[in-house]
Parts: C-alpha cells; structure tokens; sequence
C-alpha cells in the first residue's frame, strides 16, 4: 500500500483531499440533522439574531414567504446572511413590526389548503 502511495503521490493526495471532503459534509449534513431535530428548534419565536433562511427553516416554509414578508427579493439578499435586527436598521422599522408581518405570513402560508 505503501508502495502505490509513493508511486501514485498526487493521485492519493488527490483521493486523501477527496475523503477529507467528503468527511467535511458529512459531518455539516449530521450536525444539521442533529440541530433541526431537536423540537426546542421548530416553531422558535422570531428574534432580531435570525436570519431569514433560519426562520424559514424552523417555521417549515420556503424561504420566498419569509423574504416577501420582509420586503426582499426572493432569494436576493446579498451582502451575505443578514439578520432581521440588520434588516430592520437598513428599512428604518423596528424588529418587532417586522417580526409581527413574519408572523402573519407564515400564519397565512400555513392556513392555505397546499400549506
């Protein structure tokens, strides 16, 4: 085995960097598992620390309801993962008005018949 490691250098290194990866993910997907299985993570209260997408997760609705809710282009949040304290500051609203039209949104998403 050895042997073939030293003849074949970048191909293991290659397969090594390969298997790294794949433990990386491997380890975010089970920890990710793990945190939304948890039921003290489902249904949480909005709180100004949340970004949008972890809303939607824990809400259990695509993330379209909640960026329509806050007034943003769906999918289009740029400047990387703003939170609803952050989003708040940039519309000039307070947290809680926009954590209540959240609210409504998902209550709305929720009561409709394919919700």
């Amino acid at each position: 085995m050895l042997r073939f490691i030293r003849q074949n250098r970048v191909l293991s290194l290659a397969f090594g960097l390969a298997l790294l990866a794949s433990a990386v993910f491997l380890f975010r997907f089970t920890a990710g598992v793990i945190y939304w299985a948890d039921p003290r993570h489902v249904d949480q209260p909005v709180a100004g620390w949340m970004t949008p997408r972890y809303v939607a997760r824990s809400w259990s609705v695509p993330p379209e309801v909640v960026d329509t809710a806050l007034g943003l282009a769906p999918g289009g949040r740029g400047g990387g993962r703003p939170t609803l304290e952050r989003i708040a500051q940039e519309q000039g609203r307070d947290v809680h008005e926009l954590s209540a039209e959240v609210y409504e949104a998902i209550e709305a998403y929720r009561d409709r018949p394919d919700g």
